[in-house]
């Protein structure tokens, strides 16, 4: 299987970067195709410009890459903080630039984009990764867990993809690396778990490939 993993975190010491390097490193080990895009090392431009937005506009290399890569996905990881209840703004900008019409969804023909999305991703899975300083009790009952939503209903069910997982580790500032060590564990299992069943489920079209 091809999975994309994407994460958005500045800090190259942060927790979010030791989830990254878990998740690759069991998908690698799983015999996975990877493509890995830390955002903040690679200063991806977040900014949408308004010539982009249409359906069919020429897109720069690196954009189109991304775009190629998500398309052709069986599988999506991201890894990012919770602020403010959002992504990162890196990682918004991404999905703003990314997730674009005949790439993520269409619309039927006729329709002038007031009607409900076709999801175009073929990606049977997407599994989500947060880190957070939130208690998980006062994230639900004051926040409402925004992100749950943003992921799993805004962005890939309108996309097409249907299988979503995610977990969120928290509290990572007060943390200690006893509970780090085992959250790192649970990553390799979630991740090992998700992909294995969707392997057996998937005809990629050829061998696993490598990293």
């Amino acid at each position: 299987m091809r999975i994309s993993v994407i994460l958005a975190h500045p800090e190259k010491g942060s927790f979010n970067h030791a989830i990254a390097a878990v998740a690759v490193q069991v998908l690698c080990a799983d015999g996975h195709t990877v493509t890995f895009h830390d955002l903040y090392a690679e200063q991806f431009d977040p900014i949408l410009p308004a010539q982009e937005i249409p359906s069919g506009s020429a897109l720069t290399p690196q954009l189109k890459m991304h775009c190629d890569e998500i398309g052709d996905a069986d599988g999506i990881v991201i890894v990012h903080p919770n602020w403010w209840g959002q992504p990162p703004a890196i990682l918004k900008g991404w999905v703003d630039r990314v997730f674009r019409p005949d790439v993520a969804y269409s619309f039927l023909e006729g329709d002038n984009g007031e009607g409900v999305p076709i999801g175009l991703l073929k990606a049977h899975t997407a599994v989500v990764f947060n880190t957070s300083n939130t208690p998980p009790e006062r994230e639900n009952s004051v926040f409402c867990d925004p992100l749950e939503l943003i992921w799993r209903k805004c962005i890939f069910e309108l996309c097409g993809i249907k299988s979503f997982h995610r977990h969120t580790f928290c509290v990572v500032v007060t943390s200690t690396e006893k509970q780090r060590k085992e959250w790192l564990k649970q990553v390799d299992e979630t991740i090992s778990r998700c992909f294995q069943i969707e392997a057996k489920a998937i005809d990629s079209g050829g061998g696993m490939g490598v990293c």
